[in-house]
């Protein structure tokens, strides 16, 4: 049996749709599509249900995922243990992050562990919530910076399979021109920004999903002029008076200039940063001793 093909059955039957396991796997629906179909005659069962939208599984399928997860991750497992035993004097240790690191002190972290560690090397690769998660799944990733807040609808069952360690938190701030009549106020209330041109960050991020789950609460659909990844690109058409915008205060402060104003808002919208890991993996010595790292007083345990 191949144990590729029960990889990819594991991610079609965690998404239950060929194009977002696909773009998961790096590989085309049609690919993805012969791979199963293969996988199927293998076993000589079907594996999914196809007349439905969103494939589902069988009951063949569903007595199948847990079997398929062990072999996918028992092929994984002997992998890093071959790699490991060819190059056993740096352990690599790899580790996601969303894309904001610097205000938040994460490269400094990351610097001073390998600093202390100097039998561990660091890979890194940044990325969203969701990419991160499943490179997590697929154990791409030993450990992951991610962002959550308590509105967030992927925050469900299925996250089940994560641990996860506090590290900080911090919280929505509005970010108006230097000369806006609210710039001068120690706090604003959401909806009276609700006639402003907005600057966001892209959908599909939990930033954007945050702040529009906000708006609505407050009554209100934001009119979005620009939308791009870059905060600073932000403040920058912030203070030429191009709109306003929402950041989290820290990046926000850390990118902080004069002729922009950073203020509360008047009911706080919080988010945490976690460090997330499998559950079911066993932690190696390396994840282990990052965790250990990690400053006292952000430690929380589940």
């Amino acid at each position: 049996m191949d144990t590729t093909r029960c990889h990819e059955f594991v991610v079609l039957a965690q998404t239950c749709n060929y194009l977002q396991a696909a773009d998961q796997l790096f590989i085309s629906q049609s690919t993805l599509s012969k791979h199963i179909k293969s996988l199927e005659r293998d076993l000589g069962v079907e594996l999914f249900n196809r007349t439905t939208r969103h494939v589902q599984l069988t009951e063949h399928g569903r007595v199948f995922l847990p079997f398929a997860r062990r072999i996918a991750a028992a092929a994984h497992d002997a992998g890093v243990a071959l790699h490991d035993a060819s190059d056993n004097e740096r352990r690599v240790l790899q580790i996601g992050s969303i894309p904001v690191m610097v205000p938040y002190g994460i490269t400094a972290l990351l610097h001073g562990f390998e600093r202390e560690h100097p039998n561990a090397r660091l890979h890194i690769m940044e990325g969203e919530a969701d990419q991160l998660k499943g490179m997590l799944r697929r154990r791409e990733l030993d450990l992951a910076f991610i962002r959550e807040w308590d509105g967030d609808e992927s925050l469900d069952s299925g996250d089940e399979e994560f641990a996860t360690t506090f590290y900080t938190e911090d919280r929505l701030a509005a970010v108006l021109p230097a000369g806006h009549p609210l710039a001068i106020r120690s706090s604003v209330r959401l909806s009276e920004l609700a006639n402003e041109e907005f600057l966001l960050l892209p959908k599909g991020t939990v930033m954007n999903a945050l702040i529009m789950d906000a708006c609505a609460v407050e009554g209100f659909v934001p009119e979005v002029r620009y939308r791009g990844a870059r905060a600073e690109n932000i403040l920058d058409l912030v203070s030429r008076g191009m709109g306003v915008s929402l950041l989290m205060r820290t990046p926000a402060s850390y990118l902080a200039r004069a002729d922009v104003s950073i203020v509360d808002l008047d009911q706080p919208i919080t988010t945490a940063i976690k460090l997330y890991r499998l559950r079911e993996r066993e932690p190696s010595a390396e994840v282990r001793a990052f965790l250990e790292y990690l400053p006292l007083a952000s430690r929380d345990a589940e």
